[in-house]
């Protein structure tokens, strides 16, 4: 139970109803565990039944059919009952997938192939604030934002070597426009905009004014 002595209240959303109907099982035999309503097998339902019981813990998958994942529900979920604590389980141990849980307000990660034990036991724990994530992952985590941090670091020292003409530029190809209408807007030479042009692409080290423009907005260096 929890600290209050209470049961605690679980909610599961997975869509291979198989385990989760073996989870709800093995929950239902726990007297320190209470779902509050059976499983769900879509992440927007287990967003309104969180926003509707405040459950102590969503045990939540990552990848679902549907157009919403586990960590985009992970977020709602903690924006709309943020006492409700997240664990993620999931097949899926890629890095970036990860991270992006984490930041979403994930308070840890199961695998899968944990036995219902473990995964009960890990509910509980993340009831009363613990975050499950082992040594080995919250090393990976953690070397990813690092790796993340430089990238980001290295972007930013390549598009301040940009001059204001040529972010003005990459501005407009934003917006959809060629290059005899970029020269037309800013009264230069359509000559003089495929200098700025292969320039910028020069600085920033891309191959296409597609690419440099998707390098842009995606640093936050123009605006979409």
């Amino acid at each position: 139970m929890s600290g209050t002595g209470r049961k605690v209240s679980l909610l599961i959303c997975d869509d291979h109803k198989v385990l989760t109907d073996a989870l709800a099982m093995v929950v239902e035999r726990d007297p320190e565990l209470a779902l509050v309503a059976p499983p769900v097998h879509a992440p927007e339902e287990a967003i309104r039944l969180c926003e509707e019981h405040r459950p102590d813990v969503v045990l939540m998958d990552i990848v679902f059919k549907g157009p919403l994942d586990g960590i985009e529900a992970t977020r709602r979920i903690k924006e709309r009952s943020p006492g409700t604590r997240v664990v993620i389980m999931t097949a899926h141990d890629e890095d970036r997938l990860l991270v992006e849980a984490v930041e979403a307000g994930a308070s840890g990660f199961l695998g899968k192939d944990e036995a219902a034990d473990q995964v009960l036991a890990a509910a509980k724990a993340a009831a009363e604030g613990e975050v499950l994530i082992d040594p080995f992952t919250l090393t990976r985590i953690l070397h990813q934002v690092a790796r993340e941090r430089e990238v980001r670091r290295e972007a930013q020292m390549l598009l301040s070597q940009l001059t204001e003409r040529e972010r003005e530029i990459l501005q407009l190809l934003a917006e959809g426009m060629r290059n005899d209408e970029i020269a037309a807007r800013l009264f230069i030479s359509p000559q003089t905009v495929q200098t700025h042009i292969r320039n910028t692409l020069g600085k920033l080290r891309v191959h296409s004014k597609l690419e440099a423009v998707v390098f842009a907005v995606k640093h936050g260096a123009i605006r979409i």
